[in-house]
């Protein structure tokens, strides 16, 4: 009775993981591609002006200014030039229909000062650039304010969830004004912040966005499960897990403070191979010792009482840390010069990452310890099943993001 039980849990099981992995598989080869992030450099300029230098995703801002203002030729040049990767003509697009992108914007991107607000005039033309191999067109703002303020007030709310063509824009703001240097973090729930703003309102908004960057990239979390499915002992885990922090730390830092810079169409597909290598492990290990995949080699009184194939699987993590910590700090997209404040707010972002990424193995590892132990059977098959849908994952990506153009 027993064995017909457990090949029904299996079999229900291996079902219900093959159905979520083919939902998995319909989604974009990226994994941050249902959402867009704006970066906004704001400095003091003339006398009572502030000059903001914003950076927005080229095809979301043409069909978001098209759409909003009844622009069709916006659209029809716009969306040609996209498709046909003519960064030129994409500038051009942009700059002939100067004056509907300029209303878009300015509506939806204030600066405020204490006595009210200040009037936006476009400084140049508009400039193409990329961020992790995306397009994005660069829109240089002056903005004349009241004279006579000492702070300022910044609010984004570019490319709303009620658009429907994204959800859930960030705005990462960095900022040079009113004496004060810093960084903030703006979504729909927190839209705006104030130069004069309480440094532990910045840092509560870096660790928000930290943990929902984990949330929504499937891929770490993809990667996550792989580590867990493979650990046999808790301490297995426990060093993967730290293994995998210290690396991304370290490459997360370095990037986010410009002294690393890896282009992402590297970083995109390693990150992909990592969690095929890093499932595919597990499912190596099943193959070859089945029943006994578990089971510790002899270790003679190691460190961290770890065998061979445990040292061997921590240094895959961390080379594979380095590279995530690179994706990581893809999603600020800062470019500022070294300050103790900017620091502050990345540790934090990364503390967000953590403290997700802890919460995800408290749950999942005792439920899957406690199963190996009570049914030592399903619990492989249950584990083969996660590492091989996240291994065919794995590669679906890498194939997507290697030969994406």
């Amino acid at each position: 009775m027993s064995g017909r039980v457990s090949r029904t849990v299996i079999v229900a099981v291996v079902g219900f993981i093959a159905a979520a992995f083919a939902v998995l598989g319909a989604g974009p080869a990226y994994a941050h591609g249902f959402s867009s992030t704006v970066f906004a450099d704001i400095a003091s300029g003339d006398e009572n002006h502030v000059r903001t230098a914003l950076e927005l995703e080229y095809d979301l801002l043409v069909v978001s200014v098209a759409d909003y203002e009844d622009d069709d030729p916006l659209f029809q040049t716009g969306t040609a030039a996209f498709e046909d990767g003519d960064t030129t003509a994409q500038a051009a697009a942009l700059n002939s229909h100067r004056r509907t992108v300029l209303d878009y914007v300015s509506e939806r991107f204030s600066v405020t000062s204490g006595d009210g607000p200040c009037t936006a005039s476009q400084v140049g033309d508009v400039a193409m650039g990329a961020r992790e191999g995306v397009p994005y067109a660069r829109l240089v703002l002056d903005w004349a304010c009241p004279a006579g303020a000492d702070e300022h007030e910044v609010r984004s709310g570019l490319f709303p969830d009620a658009e429907e063509y994204v959800k859930g824009t960030k705005t990462i703001v960095t900022y040079d004004l009113d004496g004060r240097t810093g960084s903030a973090a703006l979504d729909a729930g927190n839209p705006s912040f104030s130069t004069g703003q309480s440094w532990y309102e910045r840092f509560r908004e870096f660790f928000v966005l930290g943990a929902e960057h984990l949330l929504g990239g499937i891929d770490h979390i993809l990667f996550l499960l792989a580590l867990i499915a493979g650990s046999r002992r808790l301490r297995e885990i426990v060093l993967a897990a730290t293994s995998f922090t210290l690396a991304h730390s370290v490459t997360f830092m370095l990037a986010a403070l410009g002294l690393v810079d890896v282009p992402a169409a590297v970083v995109e597909p390693v990150i992909a191979l990592s969690i095929a290598v890093v499932a595919g492990w597990h499912l190596w290990r099943l193959w070859r010792r089945g029943d006994h995949a578990t089971d510790l080699e002899t270790t003679r009184g190691g460190h961290f009482s770890l065998d061979r194939a445990g040292w061997i699987r921590l240094g895959i993590v961390f080379c594979f840390g380095l590279v995530h910590g690179l994706g990581f700090a893809g999603a600020l997209g800062i470019d500022q010069a070294w300050s103790w404040t900017l620091l502050w707010s990345l540790l934090v972002f990364n503390v967000g990452i953590e403290t997700v990424q802890l919460a995800i193995i408290g749950v999942v590892f005792p439920l899957l310890i406690v199963l190996r132990r009570t049914y030592p059977r399903v619990g492989l098959w249950l584990t083969g099943a996660i590492a091989a849908g996240v291994s065919i994952m794995g590669l679906i990506w890498f194939f997507q993001r290697l030969f994406a153009s």
